[in-house]
């Protein structure tokens, strides 16, 4: 279950695992924008599925705050060791070129390996993702489907 947001509408620091009917009920109802948002965010999953080497699908940025229209749909996908690009299909290849991510679905897409960082470096990885502009820190969701 999510935590309640905090007074700005974000989801407190940390990493939070949710399943689809939590985030859509929280962040992809409301607006125009968030339901396309939302869409795109289920799309995105599903190609990263496709691969067959998903380990973590996090969500952060406009989409897990208060904003009623959310820019774009920010994500980090962590890879099995074993993910290899050239062996990824066309249409999920596009989730992997930061530029073709953001032109052809509107989404600023980051990714990782698993065994490329130890495992303090993936905590540290991860913890960017959660440092804001002002140097506070804000929530990601884990999609656990």
């Amino acid at each position: 279950m999510l935590p309640a947001a905090t007074a700005t509408g974000e989801l407190p620091s940390g990493i939070h695992p949710a399943g689809w009917d939590e985030i859509e009920k929280q962040f992809g109802r409301g607006s125009e924008a968030r339901v396309r948002a939302f869409g795109r965010l289920r799309l995105l999953y599903e190609l990263a599925v496709r691969t067959g080497c998903l380990v973590r699908f996090l969500v952060f940025g406009s989409f897990v705050s208060g904003a009623p229209e959310p820019r774009d749909v920010d994500v980090v996908l962590a890879m099995t060791e074993h993910f290899r690009l050239e062996e990824t299909g066309r249409e999920s290849r596009t989730l992997f070129s930061h530029p073709d991510a953001e032109a052809r679905f509107g989404a600023s897409v980051f990714w990782v390996r698993q065994g490329m960082l130890p495992e303090d470096g993936m905590r540290k990885f991860l913890a960017t993702w959660q440092m804001k502009r002002d140097g506070t820190l804000r929530g990601m969701l884990e999609v656990k489907p």
